[in-house]
């Protein structure tokens, strides 16, 4: 068992949302990419903990639809080996640890020796108990980090979901303004983020919180 006191939280930064020409691009997704390197950075300096997630779908994953809504539902994205599903270099975790949705077990070794921890899944949630990371609880209770920075797309998705869950897991969590985009049609949920206690920031200014 191992404790930190931060972890950076890298939210599903693939290619497939982050570029025009990725299959569910989030608009201006790509005008955040210097704030992500330099979260990148940072954290590398800091020698922190960066648990990224990742879109992982094939075939039968029950959030595509050939008719999707846009809400709930969406085309085939970051289908699981193509390389829509890759993260862009901004975030591209080095010598990570990766634990696939589809992996059954988790070693706690490795979890030590890698500052790097990938958790892909199969829905919004990295947390969904029958589609998210089957290892998420796992990584938590291993680290036991005080508190998050979170940062990625699409802010009114998978990164609500990631700030949500964090703060139900009692985690102090801070969300970089500058380091987020979310898809047009989907309400904003910030001010629900600030109602529930979490800390809005900026890339820029991160640097005092981890000194």
């Amino acid at each position: 068992m191992m404790t930190v006191s931060t972890v950076f939280w890298n939210v599903d930064t693939q290619f497939d949302f982050m570029r025009k020409e990725g299959k569910l691009y989030v608009p201006d997704a790509e005008k955040i990419e210097p704030a992500l390197r330099k979260l990148t950075g940072l954290a590398a300096s800091y020698g922190l903990v960066v648990v990224n997630t990742a879109d992982s779908h094939d075939k039968n994953s029950h959030e595509l639809s050939d008719k999707p809504d846009f809400v709930t539902t969406f085309p085939e994205h970051c289908m699981y080996g193509t390389p829509g599903a890759e993260f862009v270099p901004a975030t591209k975790p080095e010598d990570a640890y990766l634990l696939d949705w589809r992996d059954k077990t988790l070693d706690e070794r490795l979890l030590a020796e890698h500052r790097n921890i990938v958790l892909t899944k199969d829905d919004f949630d990295v947390f969904h108990k029958t589609h998210g990371s089957p290892h998420a609880e796992a990584v938590l209770a291993y680290l036991k980090p005080g508190r998050a920075f979170v940062y990625g797309v699409a802010a009114n998705v998978c990164v609500d979901f990631a700030v949500q869950g964090l703060l139900d897991r009692g985690k102090e969590v801070y969300v970089i303004a500058d380091a987020i985009k979310g898809l047009p049609g989907i309400p904003d949920p910030t001010a629900n983020w600030v109602r529930r206690g979490a800390k809005i920031v900026e890339a820029a200014t991160l640097e005092k919180y981890l000194q």
